[in-house]
C-alpha cells in the first residue's frame, strides 16, 4: 500500500455519510480532494476541517443529475490539482417503498441520481483518465445490488445497475487504459440514507429487518475504500462487499 501523496480524488456525496468520511480519511493520505454535493455548507466545514489537518480541499456545489454541474467538477479539480486521480461515485438516495403503493417520483429520483448520476460523473472524469492513462473510478454500490428485498425493487434495480457498469467498466478501461473499477457494496451503515423513506409501510417493515444489527459506521466504509486505492497498481479489486457481522441478508 502506498499513500496519495500528488494524488487527487472527487468525492460526490461528500456532505455526510460515507462520502465525508471517505473525503476526510483520503485527505489524511495526502490526496487533493473536490468535496461535491449539494450542501455547500456542510462541504465548507468539511473542507475547513481538512485544511486544519495540513490537507488540501475545494468545494464544488455538485447535484449530479445535472450533466453542466458534472462537468465543472471535472474541471474544477483538473484546474486545481492538474490531475484527476481518483473518483468516488458515492452520491445516491434511498426512498424506499413497495411498488403496490405507486411512489413513482421517488422512482424517477433513484434512477436520476443513482443511475445517471454515476453516468454523469464517468463521462465527466474519463476523457482525463484516458489521457492520463491512469486513473481509479470507485463506483459505491451497495448489497442491494446483489439480494433484493421487499420494498427496494427500484433502489436494489439501480444497484444492481451500478455494479454491472462497474464489470463492464472494469473490463473496457483496467486491461488497456490502467484506469482501474472497484464496485464497493456495503450492507447497513448508518447513514441518513434512511430519512429519504417515506413509505410508511416500508419504515415499519425496515425497523423490523434491521432491529438487532449494529450497523457499520461510515468510517468503516471508508477504510475499505482506503485499501481499494491505495492498493499496488498490479491489483484491482473489483468488487468488495462490507456488511455488519450480524447482517444475515
Amino acid at each position: 500500500m502506498s499513500d496519495l501523496s500528488g494524488k487527487s480524488a472527487i468525492v460526490t456525496g461528500a456532505s455526510s455519510g460515507i462520502g465525508e468520511a471517505t473525503a476526510r480519511r483520503l485527505a489524511a493520505e495526502g490526496a487533493g480532494i473536490a468535496l461535491a454535493a449539494r450542501r455547500t455548507d456542510r462541504l465548507e466545514d468539511l473542507q475547513a476541517e481538512i485544511e486544519a489537518d495540513g490537507g488540501e480541499a475545494i468545494v464544488v456545489a455538485t447535484d449530479v443529475t445535472d450533466r453542466e454541474q458534472v462537468q465543472a467538477l471535472a474541471d474544477a479539480t483538473l484546474a486545481a490539482f492538474g490531475s484527476i486521480d481518483i473518483l468516488i461515485n458515492n452520491a445516491g438516495v434511498m426512498p424506499l417503498s413497495f411498488i403496490k403503493n405507486l411512489h413513482e417520483d421517488e422512482w424517477e429520483q433513484m434512477v436520476d441520481v443513482n443511475v445517471k448520476g454515476v453516468l454523469h460523473c464517468v463521462g465527466a472524469v474519463l476523457p482525463t483518465m484516458l489521457e492520463q492513462e491512469s486513473g481509479h473510478i470507485v463506483n459505491v454500490s451497495s448489497t442491494a445490488g446483489r439480494r433484493l428485498f421487499p420494498g427496494g425493487a427500484v433502489y436494489c434495480g439501480t444497484k444492481h445497475f451500478v455494479r454491472a457498469l462497474s464489470e463492464g467498466m472494469r473490463k473496457e478501461l483496467a486491461p488497456h487504459h490502467n484506469i482501474r473499477v472497484t464496485s464497493i457494496q456495503p450492507g447497513a451503515v448508518d447513514t441518513e440514507l434512511t430519512n429519504t423513506i417515506t413509505d410508511e409501510e416500508v419504515i415499519e417493515m425496515f425497523e423490523e429487518r434491521h432491529s438487532g444489527i449494529e450497523p457499520l459506521e461510515s468510517d468503516d466504509i471508508a477504510e475499505s475504500i482506503l485499501y481499494v486505492v491505495t492498493a499496488p497498481d498490479r491489483v484491482d479489486v473489483e468488487e468488495l462487499m462490507v456488511l455488519p457481522s450480524d447482517q444475515r441478508t
